[in-house]
């Protein structure tokens, strides 16, 4: 196997989605950020969120430092390696929403805002799987799924490296943003599946308050609505493809800043 060149990179994490248990790598996240010096955007993965000591964790909008590799069996351009030595990560701050988020998107201002039509465009093109867009016309819906897909494997037999843990629980529903892209006359509409770990959390959460499953759903359908808001806020999705479908892409989180009010 080819000896990984792996290199330290401070990245601004922006997403993080739902663990997915897998026989290759036991249970991942797959996290997604800007790479700060390159101006890129980036995704590392397999992490071992789980697994990492408490004090690794990081949240969201974090700035961390990480050595990465370019992997070598992903040749989508954003795809980097994290290097699995916990100790590899040095979280360097978590940025806050003081100031109506501006520090935040400090760190955004620099990364081109696109249309979902673009980026299908040049997935073909140049295999970009990765981009943020600006949305109109947002909906909400969600499925239950039709079958278990889970890979309870990976918990029978964990690594030397691994903790002993419970297997995460599958959501019994899928969640989905539909919307128009912004600037794009002839956009047919879009139906992007959520991935991010907050809404599969959050249905995990409030099962405790709404044990009717309908206002479950109802409660979760306000909130990411009300987050989703573009009458109040600046939206932005970040989105990404499938490494297996590389035409499917899906919602990994929402940029939701409140909109600035013009006096």
């Amino acid at each position: 196997m080819r000896r990984l060149d792996f290199q330290p990179k401070r990245i601004f994490i922006t997403v993080k989605a739902y663990p997915t248990p897998s026989i290759s790598y036991g249970e991942t996240v797959c996290c997604a950020g800007v790479d700060i010096d390159a101006v890129s955007l980036i995704r590392i993965y397999p992490i071992n969120y789980r697994d990492l000591p408490r004090d690794k964790m990081f949240k969201k909008y974090t700035l961390i430092e990480a050595k990465c590799a370019k992997d070598p069996h992903d040749h989508r351009p954003e795809s980097y390696r994290i290097y699995q030595d916990p100790d590899s990560i040095k979280i360097i701050e978590h940025i806050d929403t003081e100031d109506k988020w501006e520090r935040r998107k400090q760190y955004l201002k620099d990364i081109s805002i696109k249309t979902l039509c673009q980026l299908l465009k040049e997935e073909k093109i140049n295999n970009t799987s990765l981009g943020i867009i600006k949305p109109r016309g947002i909906r909400f819906s969600y499925e239950k799924r039709r079958s278990k897909q889970r890979n309870d494997e990976c918990y029978k037999s964990p690594s030397l490296f691994d903790k002993a843990k419970r297997p995460i629980e599958e959501i019994p529903y899928k969640f989905y943003y539909e919307f128009k892209c912004e600037d794009e006359i002839n956009c047919p509409g879009h139906e992007l599946a959520i991935i991010d770990w907050e809404i599969n959390q959050a249905f995990r959460d409030w099962r405790r308050n709404y044990q009717d499953e309908q206002t479950l759903l109802s409660k979760i359908e306000n909130r990411w609505m009300s987050i989703a808001n573009i009458e109040n806020n600046d939206v932005l999705f970040f989105v990404g493809n499938l490494f297996r479908f590389r035409d499917i892409f899906t919602v990994l989180g929402v940029f939701y800043p409140p909109k600035i009010k013009k006096i």
